[in-house]
């Protein structure tokens, strides 16, 4: 399943981060801003619970989350778009998948996974800016339901049309949130219209 989120506040902060002349901590600062404005649409389906809260005035019967929540940015542009749900979801966990796209075969490489053993009774969240050939991403999950996941979703800032094709075929179970739908891959594998490399943008390399 995938969902293009049209915001009116989304979109305004997707031509900030359009424009190529956007400095990085004004990047950042946007990136992190549709982060906000996304998580209430990837977790209103979340399972909640009742329990009993004491207001100043009586005792009435309040909502929590069921599960727990583990947040899984896909280094490194994935940090990038970690903020901005902590800043809405803050006692989150956070895991890390660390993968590098081979600029020859265009497939991921793992660097670096650091993932807790809770996945299995957590709601995941998988975050990476960019979906374009879907490889990075298609891996990710893998590794997740390798370590017991079973509750995904994962969410990107811009995504490809190929990239989608190809991930709903891979995990046709895991929703896709994206902000905007973009026109097709160029032949380096890259984003058009897109918004550039969101990884050194981020980080100014």
């Amino acid at each position: 399943m995938f969902l293009e989120l049209k915001h009116p506040l989304i979109a305004n902060e997707l031509g900030i981060l359009r424009q190529k002349d956007c400095p990085p901590h004004l990047f950042r600062q946007s990136v992190r801003r549709v982060a906000t404005l996304m998580t209430p649409y990837l977790c209103e389906t979340f399972a909640t619970e009742y329990y009993s809260v004491e207001t100043p005035l009586e005792t009435i019967s309040a909502q929590r989350l069921q599960s727990p929540v583990i947040l899984v940015p896909i280094l490194r542009a994935g940090l990038g778009f970690l903020d901005g749900f902590l800043d809405v979801i803050p006692k989150a966990c956070v895991a890390h998948i660390g993968l590098k796209r081979d600029e020859e075969t265009l497939r991921p490489k793992t660097y670096y996974s650091n993932l807790p053993d809770s996945l299995a009774e957590s709601e995941i969240i998988l975050l990476d800016p960019m979906l374009a050939t879907g490889g990075s991403a298609i891996e990710a999950v893998r590794q997740l339901r390798d370590a017991g996941a079973k509750n995904i979703r994962f969410a990107c800032l811009v995504a490809a049309p190929e990239g989608v094709e190809l991930f709903e075929k891979a995990w046709p179970d895991v929703p896709i949130y994206a902000a905007a739908l973009d026109r097709c891959l160029n032949e380096h594998g890259y984003i058009l219209p897109g918004l550039g490399d969101a990884g050194d943008r981020l980080f100014g390399t």
